[in-house]
């Protein structure tokens, strides 16, 4: 991938002022004119980041069929676990037609595969990395032990690779201000992750977690998604089979010689972390893939589909319509948050989505004449990134799916007289030792500071405060989303959740119990870039 000019780049790619004030959220609307902070928020950009424009022509709009991606089979489901085993490996794909992309990929493709598996019963996941640079996996939105929930100094080192060579820690020009973390467990060339899986069903992901470099890896491919089944969901009449759709949307941007372009300081992700300052606020692309194809299309029937729909982008935020060619909206349905089931479903005629954010939705295409489309829009986008996919109405089908009025009874039902803490966080733009950085609390990640800690069993309210987008997420546990700005929570932020998305200038109030597991584990923003720049805190659960 190529390294940019900083100066050269702002140029080429047209970031004009009023380039900034569309896309570039309030950092960079502060730095392209000097306007104070509350000046900035007062716009209330809707994206927060800078776009990437791709230097290879783009193909058009739904010609690309929807790829599935393939479900990984066990390699042993002896003694009560089920056994898999992925490796972490280079390999080139054709993402946009008759071109071959260079990826950093789960077992040759992007997505990786996914893992389906059963509430309750156990599985191990074997990596092997046999990717040039240290790898980490976490998986998003699993109750996990500490030990396996994928701390981002919890290396898997390829083989060859000296520890001398490994950077720990944020802002200066390898990576590290001496930092160091006493507690952390690295192993060579593979490593066992287990997960006990005692969660409610739901659409789990995994994906890259090192230190510095989780948004550049993510980029090259570096992320799957993970879904958990069980009786009470299977027993709903949902839609099934193949008409259960996962959707892991992405926006990524190409170089002239078909690579994944991304503007990071050292393309080879082993020692400087971080980007270009005109990307400092997040990286964006141009092409909107799902499943990793660009914009592409699928055949439905005339019945209802569930669409289990991913945001894996670095930092773009989505407000997702489906529309018919004749300008009818369907519903979107929501029957699902982060972490499973509503209790009841929820209608929306537009569905935001941040960053790792995940929605369960049912579509409704019987109303569609055969012949017509459906398009999924993003009514963030403009132009080409308008557009995310579409639905071709190809068939007439009978359909005995049915959505249910009662959805889950095993909601948790905490009140906030329950609560024995109520903690304050700020998450703000900042510096960090001289260089820019995005800070909690006006601190940048330590991996060897304890930030907060609660007690197994606690329930707790947090107050989340934002300067421009953030979406905050806890691991370990799911939450609930109290208020916004003091006023009742939107109608998407139904459910149990592990990703929040603060809008620029909002206090979002959530409220969680601590249960499951003590160690040590985080809670950060899921723009991936301000991850890599300090925007992570350490949460020990005693």
């Amino acid at each position: 991938m190529r390294e940019h000019d900083e100066g050269r780049s702002v140029r080429a790619r047209g970031l004009t002022r009023r380039r900034v004030l569309g896309i570039g959220g309030a950092l960079g609307l502060m730095a392209a004119t000097g306007l104070s902070t509350s000046a900035a928020l007062a716009r209330r950009p809707s994206i927060t980041g800078a776009e990437l424009r791709s230097a290879v022509p783009l193909p058009p709009a739904f010609q690309v069929p929807l790829p599935l991606p393939a479900v990984l089979a066990p390699v042993s489901t002896a003694g009560g676990t089920d056994r898999y085993e992925i490796t972490q490996r280079e390999a080139s794909a054709e993402i946009l037609p008759g071109v071959k992309t260079p990826l950093w990929t789960y077992e040759g493709t992007f997505p990786g595969p996914t893992i389906e598996s059963r509430r309750g019963r156990p599985i191990t996941v074997t990596h092997r990395n046999e990717l040039p640079v240290p790898t980490v996996v976490h998986l998003h939105g699993g109750h996990t032990p500490a030990a396996s929930d994928g701390y981002p100094t919890d290396l898997v080192l390829p083989e060859g690779w000296h520890d001398a060579a490994m950077p720990t820690g944020h802002g200066s020009e390898h990576g590290s201000h001496g930092m160091h973390d006493p507690r952390a467990v690295v192993s060579k060339l593979t490593r066992d992750y287990t997960f006990p899986l005692d969660q409610r069903a739901t659409l789990l992901w995994y994906h890259d977690h090192r230190m510095d470099f989780t948004a550049p890896a993510i980029w090259r491919g570096l992320a799957g998604l993970h879904i958990v089944r069980d009786d009470a969901e299977d027993n709903l009449g949902l839609p099934e089979g193949l008409r259960e759709l996962p959707l892991m949307i992405a926006d990524r941007a190409f170089a002239a010689d078909g690579s994944l372009d991304y503007p990071a300081l050292d393309p080879t992700l082993r020692e400087r972390p971080g980007v270009h300052e005109s990307y400092l606020a997040g990286v964006l692309g141009d092409v909107i893939l799902v499943n990793g194809a660009p914009w592409p299309v699928h055949e439905v029937d005339t019945a209802r589909y569930r669409l289990r729909i991913l945001n894996a982008s670095n930092a773009r935020h989505y407000e997702l319509e489906a529309v018919t060619d004749d300008g009818r909206r369907l519903d979107l349905v929501q029957i699902g948050a982060d972490q499973g089931l509503l209790a009841t479903p929820v209608t929306h005629r537009l569905l935001p989505i941040a960053p790792a954010e995940r929605y369960d939705v049912i579509v409704d295409f019987s109303g569609v004449p055969v012949g017509s489309r459906v398009r999924l829009i993003n009514r963030l986008g403009s132009g080409r990134t308008r557009d995310v996919m579409a639905f071709r109405i190809a068939r007439h089908a009978t359909d005995d799916s049915r959505i249910p009025r009662t959805l889950s009874t095993d909601l948790p039902t905490w009140r906030r007289s329950d609560a024995v803490q109520v903690r304050d966080f700020s998450f703000r733009a900042g510096q960090m030792r001289g260089d820019h950085g995005w800070l909690i609390g006006g601190l940048p990640f330590d991996p060897a500071r304890t930030d907060v800690t609660a007690r197994l069993g606690d329930v707790e309210v947090w107050r989340l405060v934002a300067d421009v987008h953030h979406p905050v997420h806890l691991h370990l546990v799911g939450f609930r989303v109290l208020s916004r700005s003091g006023r009742p929570p939107l109608p998407h932020d139904a459910g149990l959740k592990d990703t929040v998305s603060l809008r620029p200038g909002e206090a979002v109030e959530i409220i969680t119990r601590f249960d499951g597991y003590r160690g040590r584990y985080l809670f950060h923003c899921h723009n991936a870039e301000h991850e890599d720049m300090a925007m992570m805190a350490n949460l020990e659960i005693i």
